[in-house]
């Protein structure tokens, strides 16, 4: 038996291990953590040209920026955008968004939506996401690297800003250092988990929508889409989610969900029981396809 044993691997292990390799391939395309993806009709709330070429890049913006309530106990701070950003704000916008969005930023063409009372938070997160300027207005606007620097983000949020000052979503910076990730925890599996799913990979919706993997977004990006209620999300205000809830969302989102503990080895994309059974399929059924030849060449 033993000088068979080569021979027998040979001659019976080559369709098994191809049934091995195929499986494996589709489970690496199905259950990959990426997320969903696809087109829809409906119109995208923030869309933007992409005709125009991006102004040349400006400094650093860091020693411009001033934050309110520094004292804040729920560890979130809100960005004091200073009256210099806003003309540069205003060439930047003619450039690149009047074209869909109209030179008031009203929306007045009828291609994208008025802009005006949704404040600097809400401009913020739609730029430096890259979801705008949009490329398809017919398609879902999906994360991309953004077409402009943090200054020049803040210089557009800034000029559409002072259209309607003191209304709409401020842009937060969220301390995340003495957040409660087991609140954080419980909160988004009650709010969010529904949509992005437990892991924050994203999952399709009704109509061809989808809901965005959260495996790239940052503290203030993850704060400003709660406040602000991007594309099909639910906008969530303080008496829904307070400011200390949405820094914890925001912390268990950019620590846990981002950067998971696999205690047990592989985490297999943290899609529990579904990886975990297709494991146990490739490997399972391809050791008993094995043994089954074995037995049936001794028979």
């Amino acid at each position: 038996m033993s000088r068979r044993l080569p021979e027998l691997l040979t001659s019976r292990g080559a369709a098994p291990a191809a049934l091995v390799g195929v499986v494996a391939l589709v489970g690496v395309v199905a259950f990959s953590p990426g997320a969903a993806r696809a087109v829809t009709t409906r119109p995208t709330p923030a869309a933007v040209s992409t005709t125009a070429t991006t102004p040349t890049a400006a400094p650093s913006a860091s020693s411009a920026i001033q934050y309110t309530s520094p004292a804040n106990p729920g560890g979130v701070f809100y960005v004091d955008l200073p009256p210099s950003f806003i003309a540069p704000g205003q060439a930047l916008y003619a450039a690149n968004c009047a074209s869909c969005h109209g030179a008031q930023a009203n929306g007045v063409t009828g291609v994208a939506p008025n802009l005006q009372g949704l404040g600097a938070g809400t401009i913020d997160f739609w730029v430096s996401t890259g979801r705008m300027p949009l490329a398809v207005t017919s398609a879902q606007a999906v994360r991309k690297p953004s077409r402009f620097n943090r200054l020049q983000t803040l210089e557009i949020a800034a000029w559409v800003q002072s259209l309607t000052p003191g209304q709409g979503t401020q842009i937060p910076v969220v301390n995340t250092n003495t957040a409660n990730l087991e609140s954080g925890n419980t909160l988004f599996t009650l709010n969010c988990a529904a949509c992005h799913t437990i892991t924050g990979a994203g999952d399709a919706l009704a109509e061809g929508a989808f809901a965005p993997s959260l495996h790239e977004a940052n503290s203030t990006q993850v704060f400003e889409a709660i406040r602000s209620g991007p594309g099909n999300m639910p906008r969530f205000g303080p008496g829904n989610i307070t400011n200390t809830e949405a820094r914890d969302i925001a912390a268990y989102v950019t620590r846990v969900l981002q950067h998971p503990t696999n205690a047990g080895g592989v985490g297999l994309g943290g899609i529990g029981p579904v990886g975990e059974g297709f494991v146990g399929l490739l490997l399972g059924v391809g050791v008993l396809m094995l043994v089954c030849f074995w037995i049936g060449d001794r028979a």
